[in-house]
């Protein structure tokens, strides 16, 4: 008798240790999403204030520097999907797609006459998944660049599915400005979407 309730006790303890220990896993990850959202607007809106200054021709160099912040270069729009966020420049230890979407090394930024601008996210379920939603898109529809001052209006040209083999092959008019996404579709597949240059304002 006493053994059984010893037991009953033993369970009872370990039930409610489990039960806390799952409520700290579930309070540690809702902090964590709250401080990565937090950093995110934050950074977003020192990307605008500092596009501003760009605009205007202002010198931003003297810019404080947060490390509470991501030092986005420019920031991209789709206003289909609903997406808006900023990247990084190439060589800054944020461009990684882990991290959010990547501008990649071969890539031109969207000042450069005839240039490429490739950016890639992941697809998925993950909040990192910044380009889940890239085969929504079609011809026509409208995708923004926000850099240096600029805003490039781009439109959806053409849509075409790959093998992932870690090389995309580009399919664009290298006579037009043009900006390529890429993410990955299932296990073996990628999703390129190429827009080409509509307007600069």
């Amino acid at each position: 008798m006493l053994l059984k309730k010893l037991n009953k006790k033993m369970v009872i303890i370990i039930g409610f240790l489990f039960v806390l220990i799952g409520a700290v896993i579930i309070y540690c990850y809702c902090s964590s999403k709250i401080i990565e959202k937090n950093i995110e607007e934050k950074s977003i809106e020192r990307f605008y204030s500092n596009n501003k200054k760009a605009e205007r021709s202002e010198d931003i160099s003297d810019s404080k520097i947060d490390n509470n912040v991501i030092n986005y270069i420019g920031v991209i729009k789709i206003p289909k999907i609903n997406l808006e966020k900023g990247f990084t420049a190439k060589d800054d230890k944020n461009n990684d797609v882990e991290k959010g979407i990547k501008i990649l090394e071969k890539s031109d930024y969207p000042n450069k006459d005839k240039g490429n601008v490739i950016l890639a996210s992941h697809s998925g379920t993950a909040s990192i998944s910044y380009f889940k939603n890239l085969y929504k898109l079609s011809n026509g529809d409208e995708v923004l660049i926000i850099y240096n001052g600029n805003t490039y209006n781009y439109k959806v040209s053409s849509k075409y599915k790959i093998d992932k083999t870690g090389y995309a092959k580009i399919k664009r008019d290298n006579s037009k400005r043009t900006l390529t996404l890429i993410t990955c579709e299932g296990d073996d597949k990628q999703i390129v979407v190429i827009c080409e240059l509509n307007n600069i304002t």
